[in-house]
């Protein structure tokens, strides 16, 4: 039996009886995920609904929480047998599929925690969360865990994902207005997949946990100074010019972008986003400027 004498000791009673009614998504269980919903059921976390598709293999006994007795399981199913040795009251929901499939999984949570690496799919899941105005917290480690970095996104009360991504993934975006330059991004944008110790991965993935906290308990919490915060495991430079030194970071508000293609003002009706399907065909009919316009006009006058 679990005794939360302590947790109940720092956070409350009433606090603690808020974790345990929160309902979280964990989407992707690897290495960062698997550590933020371990963390989080520890912390008093009551209702997970865990999604992967993929199965522990060897590969990944250096850098997961679950360990060799777990070989074969599918990291979902593995995840929630550890939450229910830490935390044997909460209840799960597991999917061993992919999340595209059964976008379904994500109506009614409180919280989604985003553990996968795929940039498309980070986009299709902001547009999931964006039509449910659920807020998501995404974490990246750079290449060889020399960093990371991990944000909040809250629908329409700052960025997107996609607007986010492209303000920071393009190397730009402190809030003084000074050029971010991380030196670990592909010409693509998405961060370069080459391996981390677990101990740089487990940085950035307690911070993505701290922040869920942080989100689930409100005013309980002190404020957080700004919506994305950028790691430093070693000696990096993440303002341009400027070196952060090792296990420090750099806390940086970056503003929603009313022309994204996403979320932007000019494309949003009636509160809901378009896809990116949508858009793309749109603009494939329209390429030209004044054509979007005339495409969004048509959209809202349908509306």
């Amino acid at each position: 039996m679990t005794d939360w004498d302590r947790v109940r000791r720092l956070m409350g009673e009433d606090n603690l009886t808020r974790l345990r009614q929160a309902h979280i998504a964990v989407v992707g269980l690897g290495s960062g995920g698997g550590f933020v919903a371990l963390s989080l059921a520890m912390s008093g976390v009551g209702r997970f609904t865990l999604v992967d598709p993929e199965e522990l293999e060897p590969v990944n006994l250096t850098r997961h929480v679950a360990d060799s007795r777990y070989l074969g399981w599918n990291k979902a199913e593995a995840m929630a047998d550890l939450i229910r040795h830490r935390n044997p009251d909460a209840q799960i929901t597991v999917a061993k599929d992919d999340i595209l499939k059964h976008p379904e999984l994500l109506d009614g949570i409180d919280l989604l925690v985003v553990g996968v690496d795929g940039e498309g799919t980070k986009y299709k899941l902001n547009e999931l969360c964006l039509a449910r105005n659920v807020t998501a917290i995404y974490a990246g480690v750079y290449a060889r865990g020399e960093g990371g970095d991990t944000c909040i996104i809250r629908p329409y009360d700052g960025p997107c994902y996609a607007c986010w991504a492209a303000e920071l993934r393009d190397g730009m975006g402190d809030q003084s207005g000074e050029e971010m330059d991380y030196g670990l991004i592909q010409d693509n944008g998405t961060l370069k997949a080459e391996p981390a110790l677990w101990v740089h991965v487990v940085r950035v993935a307690a911070a993505q946990a701290d922040l869920a906290l942080s989100v689930l308990l409100g005013g309980a919490r002190p404020a957080l100074p700004a919506n994305t915060l950028v790691m430093a495991n070693q000696a990096l430079e993440i303002v341009a010019g400027q070196t952060t030194p090792a296990h420090s970071g750099v806390w940086a508000n970056i503003a929603r972008d009313p022309h994204c293609l996403v979320c932007g003002d000019r494309l949003r009706v009636a509160d809901q986003s378009i896809s990116l399907d949508d858009l793309s065909d749109m603009l494939m009919a329209a390429p030209s400027e004044d054509d979007t316009d005339s495409a969004a006009r048509r959209l809202e006058d349908e509306a």
